[in-house]
């Protein structure tokens, strides 16, 4: 492992604002387990909604929201310590009691935050996960897991640039019925709607790139219901031809 890698990582351990724990280190007498249903007493001290972005990267938009909405409560996830690390610094240089960030595999939310205890979900450039639906972060079955710790009719949020996942998750809302806020294949190309505000307010890394080299950003917003089950859709789709040459190549021709 790169020594500047080693040394993110032992600078995040000295970090009050970051919480880490992997699969092998889940039970009952972890203390970042022990935060499931205490997040707002042990850490925020506040009653204030909490928002989690999922796959957060760097961490920029995690604190960039966190700046923008100081009456709501930030969580930034991603298994990714060293990119993580940029994010969990600059909250912590500012003293921004709004933020945290947890470092663990998202499969794992439910060991660390109890029913209702979260108000709202962001997902922001995720890997589509073209070959196994289980893993796309819109999943059927990443609802189920969502839906158990997200309060009834909680808001997801959904910014990507893959086409792939767009059309996905529009199947999976549309098939599971469930209500749709706000809905656009190209972000800044559909003018200032209320609806689109809060996606247009902020641009990652990643967002930046795409729209450099021409790309579209496309977005959802939709409520999630409370149930036990969800649909998963049967569809075949055009698979996303430019990620195959890797992040810094960008084909244009999907879009």
């Amino acid at each position: 492992m790169a020594k500047n890698k080693l040394a993110k990582f032992a600078e995040m351990e000295t970090f009050h604002n970051v919480f880490q724990c992997a699969a092998r280190e889940v039970s009952a007498d972890n203390p970042v387990v022990q935060m499931c249903g205490k997040w707002h007493e042990q850490y925020f001290k506040n009653d204030h909604p909490i928002v989690l972005e999922l796959g957060c990267g760097r961490g920029e938009y995690t604190v960039g929201l966190a700046q923008l909405y100081p009456e709501k409560n930030f969580i930034g996830i991603d298994i990714k310590g060293a990119r993580m690390w940029a994010g969990a610094k600059q909250a912590e240089l500012a003293g921004q009691k709004n933020v945290a960030f947890l470092r663990t595999n998202i499969e794992l939310l439910e060991q660390f935050f109890a029913a209702d205890e979260v108000d709202e979900i962001w997902i922001t450039f995720c890997d589509p996960q073209m070959k196994k639906a289980t893993k796309r972060l819109t999943s059927s079955w990443f609802m189920a897991r969502y839906s158990r710790l997200l309060r009834n009719n909680g808001r997801i949020h959904l910014k990507t640039d893959s086409p792939f996942l767009y059309i996905y998750t529009r199947e999976v809302l549309r098939l599971n019925r469930f209500s749709m806020l706000a809905d656009t294949d190209d972000l800044y190309a559909a003018g200032e709607k209320p609806e689109l505000r809060e996606a247009r307010a902020l641009q990652t890394h990643y967002e930046h790139q795409w729209l450099e080299r021409g790309m579209k950003i496309k977005y959802l917003c939709w409520e999630l219901p409370q149930r036990e089950t969800y649909e998963e859709p049967d569809i075949e789709i055009e698979k996303d031809n430019y990620r195959s040459y890797g992040r810094n190549y960008v084909s244009t021709t999907n879009n």
